[in-house]
């Protein structure tokens, strides 16, 4: 699960998220609105992981196996897809209203209306990150994901689950970053965010984990069929 050595997609994943904290620790950038662009990262990865669902369904295999409880059944990857959807966006609306209930950004009501919100309060400095990261994730997910073959070898479940990772963290974060907003250690804070971030997705290597656990599932796949025909 932890990795012997890093890549130079690592490295440039690590330069991506020490921006934020350059920014806040020395030209005075509002931690509040940085955490913003967090969130708006984790759209930007689930909208990502959307288009290799997509990609897997139209160029590799349309239907796939769905597995609830001990029953299984093959279903069109657009299933797959509205389902992300529908789970991966309820997990992160209530990441961003608890950040919003915690942080009392801009003095705003949670709920539906602050979304419409957000681009007014991302400053030129979200903005800037806002489009590093989709650049980011456009090369490194996307490219990589097409580019090398990946989308051939990969399951649609695997791909799925694949940035739940990224909200788990970011859970943790919003809790205990809102009780150091709290009390306006905001350099602390956006310290404490890239350091997590970094340390889940690079160093233990989420993305493997959820690979190997695929070739997990396969594996029990094929030995279910093989013992469904003896």
């Amino acid at each position: 699960m932890f990795k012997r050595k890093l890549t130079i997609s690592d490295f440039f994943l690590i330069a991506v998220n020490l921006v934020p904290v350059f920014g806040v620790w020395f030209e005075g950038w509002d931690a509040k609105k940085v955490f913003i662009v967090y969130c708006m990262e984790t759209v930007i990865v689930g909208l990502v992981n959307i288009l290799k669902m997509a990609g897997i369904t139209l160029f590799v295999q349309a239907k796939h196996q769905w597995n609830e409880g001990d029953n299984s059944t093959m279903v069109n990857g657009f299933y797959f897809i509205l389902f992300f959807m529908v789970h991966y966006g309820f997990f992160v609306f209530v990441q961003t209203q608890i950040f919003f209930a915690a942080t009392d950004l801009n003095n705003s009501a949670i709920g539906f209306g602050i979304y419409s919100k957000i681009p007014g309060m991302l400053g030129p400095e979200g903005r800037l990150l806002i489009l590093i990261f989709i650049v980011y994730y456009t090369v490194q997910g996307l490219f990589s994901f097409f580019g090398g073959g990946e989308y051939k070898r990969t399951s649609m479940s695997t791909v799925m689950f694949e940035p739940y990772i990224r909200i788990f963290v970011q859970q943790f974060i919003v809790i205990l970053g809102g009780m150091m907003l709290a009390f306006k250690a905001y350099n602390l804070f956006i310290l404490l965010v890239a350091g997590v971030k970094i340390i889940a997705e690079v160093a233990l290597n989420g993305k493997n984990f959820m690979q190997e656990a695929g070739k997990m599932q396969k594996i029990r796949e094929e030995r279910e069929k093989k013992n469904l025909k003896i």
